[in-house]
C-alpha cells in the first residue's frame, strides 16, 4: 500500500529535528561574543576619533606636573605606547589563558574575563579626571589582556558547543561581532555623539556595557559539553548541556561520540605548548594554524587605514565629512562577515579562505596602480577607495574569521588549549610587527608597499590550496584523520570505533542506539 502523500518518514523527522538551531545555542554564541570579540573590535577603532583630544590631555597633564609643555616627541611617544600596549596586553592574555581555561572551563573563563573589561573601563573613563595619563595606558594594557583571553577562549567555546553541520556559521559569530565592534566604535566616535573634547572619555565607559550584559546572561547558559565530559568527567552535566544546545532529549550518540574521542586520547592529558610543538601527530595542523593566523595579520588589512583619509582628501572630500564616509568601511566589514557566516556551510572553509586571499592580492595590486596615478587623473581616488572597500570585503569573506574556526577544528580536545595559545601568540606578534614595521616600509616604498602584502596573500592561498583539507561537517576525529597521512602517523583503532558509532549507532558495548541510520549531530 502506498503511503499518504502528506506522511513523512520517521527518518526525515529525526533529521529535521536534529538540524534545528536552538535559541540556547544562538544565545550562547551571541552573548559569548558580545562580551569578548565585540570588545576587541571596539577597541581597534575607538581610539581613532579622540586621538587629538587624548594627545592634548597628555600635553596639558605634563605641563601641570612639570610646569613646561611636553615636547612633540614626548607626546608622540606617549600616544604610541597607548596604542601599541594593547597588543602587548593581548600577548600577555594569551600566555595566561591556560590555567583558567583548564580550571574554570570555557564559559567560566569568559565570565572571569569580564573583570578585566570593567577595570579597564574604569581606568580609561576616570583617567582624565584623575589627571593621570598612566591610567589610560594601564587601562589599554588591561583591555589588551581581556582581548587576548577572549580571542583564545571564545572560538574554542563556539566550536565545542556547535553541531558540525553549523559549526562554521556559529564560529563566525566571533568575526561578525569583531566587525560590529569596529563599526560601533566608529559610530560612537562621530562628533555629534561622543567624539567631542568634553565627551571622549565616555567612549571608554561603553566598554563596561557588553561585559555586564555577558555577566548577566552567560551564567544561565551551558558550559561546553566536551569540556564537561572529557576534562571534568561529569557526564550528567554534559548530557544536560547537549540537550539544551540541541533541543532534544536523546543525546546518547553525542555522548558516545565524545566518549570515543576521550578513549582515543585516554593516555593523553591536556598538553602544553612545548609538547604540542614537539608532537609529530599534529605537526601539519600546527604549521597550518601558524601560517593561517600569521596571514590573518600579515595580509595587510590593518595597513590600509593609513591611506583611507588621504585617499578621501584627494577625492575632494572635506575633512569634516570624512568620518561619515569612513563609516562605510565598518559597514562593509560587518555585512561581509554576516554573508560569510551564512554561506560557510555551503561553500566550505577552504574555498572561502583561498578566495579571500586571492581577491585581496588582486585588489592590492590594483590599488598600487591607482595610487600611483591618482595625482594625474581626477577620478582615480574614487577607484582607490573602491579598492579599499573591496580589500575589506575580501578579508571578511574568509581570512577575517575562519582562522579562529580552524584552530578549534584541526585539533582534538587534549591539544586544543595549547593550539589556541600558539595561534594567539602568532596573532599578536604579527599584529605588533605590522604596526611597528609598516610605517617604515611605507616610507621607503610609498604606494608600492602594498605589493609586500600581495606576496603574503599569494603564499597563504597556495599553501592552503595544497595542504588544507576541507573541514565542513566533519567530526574533530575525521579532521585529524585527514592529516594522518601527511603527518606519517597511523590511525588508531579507536578511530575505527568512532566511525562505527557515527555510522551504525553502536556504542562501545555493541548496543545499537535507536536505528542503523541515526547519526550524531557532533
Amino acid at each position: 500500500m502506498d503511503k499518504p502523500q502528506n506522511a513523512e518518514s520517521p527518518e526525515k523527522n529525526r533529521r529535521d529535528k536534529k538540524k534545528r538551531v536552538t535559541s540556547c545555542l544562538l544565545s550562547a554564541a551571541f552573548f559569548g561574543a558580545l562580551g569578548s570579540s565585540f570588545l576587541y573590535g571596539y577597541n581597534l577603532s575607538v581610539v581613532n576619533a579622540p586621538a587629538l583630544y587624548i594627545k592634548a590631555f597628555y600635553n596639558q597633564t605634563w605641563m601641570e606636573r612639570y610646569d613646561e609643555p611636553a615636547g612633540a616627541e614626548t607626546v608622540t611617544l606617549l600616544w604610541s605606547i597607548t596604542v601599541s600596549i594593547f597588543a602587548i596586553g593581548g600577548l600577555c592574555g594569551t600566555l595566561a589563558v591556560s590555567w583558567p581555561i583548564k580550571t574554570l572551563g570555557r564559559k567560566g573563563t569568559l565570565l572571569l574575563n569580564n573583570i578585566f573589561a570593567v577595570i579597564a573601563a574604569l581606568l580609561l573613563t576616570f583617567g582624565e579626571r584623575a589627571r593621570s595619563f598612566e591610567m589610560l595606558i594601564i587601562g589599554r594594557f588591561i583591555m589588551g589582556v581581556d582581548s587576548g583571553i577572549a580571542l583564545s577562549v571564545l572560538p574554542m567555546y563556539l566550536g565545542e558547543i556547535s553541531p558540525r553541520y553549523i559549526r562554521g556559521s556559529i564560529g563566525q559569530f566571533n568575526s561578525i561581532l569583531i566587525c560590529l565592534g569596529v563599526f560601533v566604535g566608529q559610530v560612537l566616535g562621530l562628533p555629534e555623539l561622543l567624539g567631542q573634547e568634553s565627551r571622549w572619555n565616555y567612549l571608554f565607559s561603553f566598554l563596561a556595557l557588553p561585559a555586564v550584559l555577558q555577566l548577566c546572561i552567560l551564567p544561565f547558559l551551558p558550559e561546553s559539553p566536551r569540556y564537561l565530559l572529557i576534562e571534568r568527567r561529569d557526564e550528567a552535566a554534559a548530557k544536560r548541556a547537549f540537550q539544551k544546545f540541541l533541543g532534544k532529549n536523546d543525546v546518547s550518540l553525542e555522548l558516545e561520540e565524545v566518549h570515543a574521542e576521550a578513549r582515543a586520547q585516554e593516555n593523553l592529558h591536556t598538553v602544553s605548548m612545548l609538547q604540542l610543538l614537539k608532537s609529530r601527530e599534529v605537526r601539519w595542523q600546527l604549521i597550518t594554524i601558524i601560517v593561517t593566523m600569521a596571514s590573518y595579520q600579515l595580509c595587510g588589512l590593518n595597513a590600509i587605514w593609513y591611506y583611507t583619509n588621504g585617499i578621501l582628501q584627494e577625492a575632494g572630500f572635506t575633512p569634516n565629512i570624512i568620518p561619515y564616509i569612513t563609516l562605510s568601511t565598518g559597514g562593509i566589514e560587518t555585512f561581509s562577515a554576516i554573508i560569510s557566516g551564512l554561506v560557510i556551510e555551503r561553500i566550505g572553509r577552504k574555498p572561502l579562505l583561498i578566495f579571500g586571499f586571492c581577491a585581496m592580492a588582486v585588489c592590492f595590486s590594483l590599488l598600487t596602480v591607482f595610487l600611483n596615478f591618482q595625482d594625474r587623473v581626477s577620478w582615480m581616488p574614487y577607484l582607490s577607495y573602491a579598492c579599499l572597500l573591496a580589500v575589506i570585503a575580501s578579508f571578511c569573506s574568509g581570512p577575517g574569521g575562519i582562522p579562529f574556526i580552524l584552530t578549534g577544528e584541526l585539533f582534538e580536545q587534549s591539544y586544543r588549549p595549547a593550539a589556541f595559545m600558539i595561534a594567539g601568540i602568532v596573532n599578536w606578534l604579527s599584529n605588533f610587527a605590522v604596526g611597528l614595521l609598516f610605517p617604515f616600509i611605507q616610507e621607503v616604498l610609498g604606494p608600492f608597499a602594498f605589493l609586500v602584502f600581495v606576496g603574503f596573500c599569494v603564499v597563504a592561498a597556495v599553501y592552503l590550496f595544497i595542504i588544507l583539507p576541507e573541514t565542513k561537517r566533519k567530526t574533530f576525529m575525521d579532521i585529524s584523520q585527514s592529516f594522518a597521512k601527511i603527518n606519517k602517523v597511523l590511525v588508531s583503532s579507536t578511530n575505527h570505533e568512532m566511525k562505527l558509532v557515527l555510522c551504525t549507532g553502536q556504542d562501545k558495548n555493541g548496543k545499537v542506539q535507536n536505528d542503523f541510520k541515526m547519526e550524531s549531530s557532533f
